[in-house]
């Protein structure tokens, strides 16, 4: 009994005493009373022998104790009654609340947000949590928008507007990308600290408002360090199940076998986020042909390899697929491009260098580039300074020399700088020499250092120099930078800070050219800086990145070719180069040039945190000092029901009106 006292005092809250119920609870009884009592006669002409008949049948009619006959109107009027007394009791259920008066929400529409473990998708369910989050708004609560993966947009600035707010939200489209929650959070903290009022162009005020934010993801993305919230209180709102599995791909390269330049191989590897061992068939198309199948048992979080020989395949497109796949589609394919390296145009500038010149004229070096030699007097010249300009040459090689300006092309400088500030000299700007570096470091995972080892290689002396933002330090010694390539603009920059051999006398700075490693490393940066590697390489291409393309004849306009058949015309930059920025879609893009196809890329998914689709659990996210709690910024509340049942009460009322007057009138 107490259970259900408990239960009545949670769903029903009376408006009024004991008598006045009594009052209100005494109007059906009358109702149907009065529908006894109603005459209910029709005017009829009747011979004068039924006369006294029919004023017995109105005794009849006017007696109280007799069957209700059914009529539609009396219950209608019983209804309307019933649903006024049911109202008065405050009928009602526990329900929630957001916390404040001002929210941002922030939508993650990664790549793994793709995955359909839940009904739909990820993304789907995340947007579904925010509308009903936008219901619970209160009049005069604001809110914003926000979508991120690595990216973040404002889908809709501060408003009270709910409606807007759910069009906003329902507008926004899932991406391949990878998640970075430290933009989005920028983003947000950017518009909410400020102080903005419900318009977005009203002026910010002086102090910022407290703002709760939302973070509904599957969490993707590491910690935030060093990010100060402000005045927003943070809450994370996990999507998708504990329990997700996926295999996915997440490398697809096809390198030439070793000791046979004329057979390659296509090699790839998978993946397994899931708990049980998985059985994967592992499909090869050449040209959407099959042209091999195998199968792998990868274990549970594991990976594994697949090698595919490859026979007479020069050019084409190379598709892999497993199946199954999990949860997660965007990793279960990858496309490789193969096509002969393009021969690139290399012009080298040297007074003279026997070491680099017998490398560089080798049968090897002659396959991947065509090379011409200079004096570093060639720089003064016309023809220079035009085919600088225009982008003629792929790489220029400065040894011992520098120009005046960058070229627009790939550079390698051996013993001197570029003449860019970024590429400064160690201390006040004043040229200082490292004698006798002594090699601590090489990064051989980068293309410029592969197969390369420099154990017992001495430097007399190099150019103290250091490092532009972005660059990446390739060989380190113990007194600072030996070898360093950094990004500009569309071209990449690389300083070899020691000499070969030095400007006087030509005397040797080193003992290099004598070693093996010499000659690997020449090719390297031939294959690398000339394009005949950037073209052949097609697993640095990831959705959303920027891809710098080339005009095969000199012309002004390239078109792009998606994988969806739809195509872009893409101008010349000032660079001598093309810029194309719409790589979003998974899958081969080809370059057509006056209709005719020259060149193909593919942009695959690779990325291990975006298919480990398992979502990180509530408390688990931390931003600068703060942890960030599950599911918070809400409280219960009780949700009143007496406001539609009177609603439905007046409905029915003008029904029960309408069917009188149609009786009447009709």
């Amino acid at each position: 009994m107490s259970g259900f006292f408990s239960w009545w005092s949670n769903h029903f809250t009376p408006m009024l005493s004991w008598w006045q119920w009594l009052l209100i609870l005494a109007v059906p009884p009358a109702i149907v009373l009065l529908y006894f009592l109603k005459l209910r006669r029709e005017p009829l002409e009747v011979p004068s022998t039924f006369l006294w008949r029919k004023s017995i049948e109105d005794l009849h009619v006017n007696s109280i104790w007799q069957k209700l006959r059914q009529n539609l109107l009396l219950f209608l009027q019983l209804l309307i009654v019933a649903l006024a007394i049911f109202a008065l009791l405050r009928p009602g259920y526990r329900g929630s609340k957001l916390v404040g008066d001002r929210f941002v929400f922030l939508v993650d529409n990664s790549a793994s947000m793709n995955a359909r473990d839940i009904e739909g998708s990820r993304l789907t369910e995340a947007k579904r949590k925010v509308a009903e989050m936008i219901d619970q708004m209160r009049s005069g609560d604001v809110g914003m928008i926000v979508s991120f993966s690595d990216s973040a947009r404002v889908e809709q600035p501060f408003t009270d507007n709910r409606r807007e707010l759910r069009r906003r939200l329902d507008e926004i489209t899932p991406s391949n990308r990878s998640t970075s929650l430290g933009e989005a959070l920028r983003v947000a903290a950017g518009l909410a600290n400020t102080g903005q009022g419900k318009d977005s162009n009203e002026a910010a005020t002086e102090e910022a408002l407290p703002t709760t934010l939302y973070i509904v993801s599957d969490g993707k993305f590491p910690d935030v360090q060093g990010f100060a919230l402000g005045r927003m209180t943070p809450n994370y709102m996990p999507v998708g199940k504990p329990a997700a599995n996926n295999l996915g791909i997440t490398s697809f390269a096809v390198q030439k076998t070793e000791g046979a330049s004329d057979r390659s191989q296509a090699f790839t590897r998978i993946e397994n986020y899931g708990d049980e061992e998985a059985n994967v068939q592992v499909t090869l198309l050449h040209d959407d042909v099959v042209i091999d199948v195998d199968e792998v048992k990868v274990a549970a979080h594991e990976s594994a390899g697949v090698a595919f020989k490859l026979s007479d395949i020069e050019s084409g497109v190379l598709e892999v697929k497993i199946s199954p796949g999990g949860d997660l589609q965007a990793d279960d394919r990858a496309w490789a491009v193969v096509s002969k390296p393009r021969r690139g145009n290399v012009l080298l500038v040297t007074p003279k260098n026997d070491a680099l010149s017998l490398a560089l004229g080798t049968p090897r070096a002659a396959e991947l580039a065509e090379i011409v030699t200079v004096t570093p007097d060639f720089l003064d010249s016309k023809d220079y300074q035009q085919k600088a300009a225009s982008g003629t040459y792929d790489l220029m090689i400065y040894d011992q020399c520098q120009p005046k300006e960058m070229p627009q092309a790939n550079t390698l400088f051996i013993g001197r700088l570029p003449p860019l500030a970024d590429w400064g000299y160690q201390k006040d700007k004043q040229p200082e020499k490292l004698i006798g570096p002594q090699i601590i470091d090489v990064e051989s995972s980068h293309p410029l250092m592969q197969l390369i080892d420099l154990g017992n290689v001495i430097f007399v002396e190099s150019v103290a120099f250091k490092l532009p933002p972005g660059g990446s330090r390739l060989i380190d010694s113990n007194q600072g930078i030996l070898f360093a390539v950094a990004p500009r603009e569309a071209f990449e920059d690389a300083v070899l800070g020691a000499e070969i051999v030095g400007s006087a006398e030509q005397l040797a700075n080193t003992d290099w050219p004598r070693r093996l490693s010499f000659p690997v490393f020449v090719f390297n940066v031939v294959e690398y800086l000339a394009g005949g590697k950037q073209s052949a390489d097609a697993t640095l291409v990831t959705p959303g990145k920027m891809v710098t393309l080339r005009s095969a004849n000199n012309a002004d306009r390239l078109t792009v070719r998606l994988p969806s058949g739809t195509t872009k015309q893409i101008p010349r930059s000032k660079n001598s180069t093309f810029n194309f920025n719409d790589t979003e879609a998974l899958g081969v893009y080809r370059v057509e040039e006056s209709g005719v196809p020259t060149q193909s890329f593919a942009v695959n998914l690779f990325n291990s945190a975006e298919s480990d689709i398992r979502p990180r659990p509530e408390n688990s996210i931390k931003i600068g000092y703060v942890d960030v709690t599950g599911e918070g910024g809400s409280e219960g509340t009780r949700r009143e029901l007496w406001r539609p049942l009177l609603l439905a009460a007046f409905l029915i009322l003008l029904g029960e009106w309408y069917i009188y007057n149609r009786r009447v009138y009709i």
